[in-house]
């Protein structure tokens, strides 16, 4: 379908008169190739426009369809890769190194500007950098895009895609260390835990009421490096006091404040021998308080009404059920986002943005309507 096919369908659709369809047309064509063209996960042969004509028609009235389409048009955050390829560029310069020249400048007893005018103390800076790894938690980690910004500052041998590493990986990343700073016994003295985008902070940590222990992405990485040390036997991945820094390029405020607490919470149960000695967080920009479209003084009560007509049970899963929320028309954990990012929509965003679903009879003879996304999200857990 070409652009002007779908804005004439679309006006049809809207039931716009000329000045209105000529006044939209232009913020949708400017969005479009500003924007929201750029969505990785648009069906082939089709873009934002096509996409928002097939997502209006899955509602029944006209007031339905304006209250869509004004969501879509006032409400949507849309954080493209130029904006994501900023905050990866400035998470080195920001965040690490802010915190390398502290430690240096904590060890040494004196204040972290004076830390730069002496020279052992830029040698323990440079010699700290290298003891420093790097590791992904998702593909939205973008290690790549972190080593190439920082070509000359960091090292290949001290990045890794994922947390989940074998013991051959683990020698491997230890004796090129050692090689780097001149020293075999060298181990890792900070750990950077990287990811896109936090939005409950439960993926991340939780406690399992069932199981009565904590689960998520926190405990998954101390039991692969605590098995890796086991196999190691003498020789340490991490040096005595060890510190652990977990970094997000986005996260939405209510993350932001719920994962330090529940760290804290969390924090007897992980103490152990050989665990890190301190646990810090930081995001390259948190979201606005009011972000939510629940969230007071919004005015979102028509759309949030829509998400519960337009809503198929499908979509709930076992995975979504960790979030402690089971109807998911406000998104994984009720976030209530309007969130959309280039390379994917987040589950913690209004269902009504990304779900996917044929409808059809449901459990308790409910017969759930179709769902259409706007923004077709690829789900990691089918």
């Amino acid at each position: 379908m070409n652009e002007d096919l779908g804005l004439r369908i679309l006006s049809e659709i809207m039931q716009w008169s000329d000045d209105e369809a000529r006044k939209e047309f232009r913020w949708l064509r400017l969005m479009a190739r500003l924007k929201y063209d750029g969505y990785r996960d648009f069906q082939a042969g089709m873009r934002f426009i096509e996409s928002l004509a097939t997502w209006l028609q899955q509602f029944s009235t006209a007031d339905q369809r304006k209250t869509a389409y004004e969501f879509a048009r006032n409400a949507i955050v849309y954080i493209g890769p130029s904006e994501m390829q900023r905050l990866v560029e400035q998470m080195y310069p920001k965040f690490v190194r802010d915190r390398l020249v502290r430690m240096v400048a904590d060890e040494r007893g004196i204040p972290p500007y004076r830390v730069h005018a002496d020279e052992d103390a830029r040698a323990a800076v440079e010699r700290l950098r290298r003891q420093t790894l790097f590791m992904g938690l998702s593909d939205g980690a973008r290690i790549d895009g972190l080593r190439h910004s920082n070509v000359g500052v960091l090292n290949n041998e001290q990045m890794v895609v994922s947390t989940q590493l074998d013991t051959e990986k683990w020698q491997d990343l230890l004796t090129q260390l050692g090689e780097a700073v001149g020293d075999a016994d060298a181990r890792f003295r900070l750990v950077y835990l990287v990811d896109d985008f936090m939005g409950s902070g439960s993926s991340f940590l939780r406690y399992n009421e069932e199981k009565k222990k904590w689960s998520g992405k926190l405990r998954k990485f101390k039991e692969s490096i605590f098995r890796a040390q086991a196999q190691l036997a003498e020789r340490k991945i991490f040096s005595d006091h060890w510190q652990l820094c977990i970094h997000h390029y986005i996260g939405t405020f209510a993350a932001s404040q719920s994962a330090v607490e529940r760290e804290r919470e969390a924090r007897s149960a992980f103490q152990s021998e050989g665990w890190a000695s301190e646990v810090h967080f930081s995001f390259g920009t948190i979201l606005p308080e009011n972000l939510p479209i629940n969230a007071p003084g919004n005015n979102f009560d028509d759309f949030i009404e829509l998400t519960n007509i337009y809503y198929d049970p499908a979509i709930r899963t076992k995975h979504t059920d960790v979030g402690g929320v089971t109807h998911l028309g406000l998104g994984y954990a009720g976030c209530a986002l309007p969130l959309v990012l280039d390379h994917n929509t987040p589950n913690n965003s209004v269902a009504l943005l990304w779900a996917e679903t044929e409808g059809g009879e449901r459990e308790g003879g409910v017969i759930a309507p179709p769902m259409s996304p706007l923004f077709r999200r690829r789900q990691r857990h089918v």
